[in-house]
């Protein structure tokens, strides 16, 4: 018997791959991925200003270069912890697409940007924060 979070996850392997070698910053518009940062309620969960604190997940602040599951005083899932992941360009329209897909068992209850182009604009939103 096939389990169906098994099918899910194969289907999700086979989504990433399809995603291609897109390029997140080169493709995407900052300008626009700040406006989706708020409009997909990126905001309720996450600060963006150095040294705030996270209201409910990480600060994002910096985020790029960052090694998941690594921001001091924040209480990851041991999975984030484990997924070992770097947040670049590819790592971050990935799981801004597919959270629970990218990085199983984390604690980020949202479903995801399901437009590319959107993902790649909220990642090079993300990338000026720094």
């Amino acid at each position: 018997m096939i389990c169906r979070s098994s099918i899910f996850a194969a289907i999700g392997i086979i989504g990433l791959v399809s995603f291609g070698a897109s390029s997140a910053f080169a493709a995407g518009s900052a300008a626009s991925g700040a406006k989706l940062f708020t409009a997909n309620i990126c905001s309720a969960c996450h600060a963006i200003a150095k040294g705030n604190p996270s209201p409910v997940g990480p600060n994002l602040f910096g985020v790029v270069g960052r090694k998941a599951g690594s921001l001091n005083g924040y209480a990851y899932s041991p999975a984030m912890k484990a997924a070992g992941l770097t947040w670049d360009e590819g790592t971050l329209v990935k799981y801004v697409m597919s959270p629970s897909i990218v990085v199983p068992a984390n604690k980020m209850v949202f479903a995801g940007i399901k437009k590319e182009q959107d993902a790649e604009d909220v990642a090079a939103y993300l990338a000026t924060l720094k």
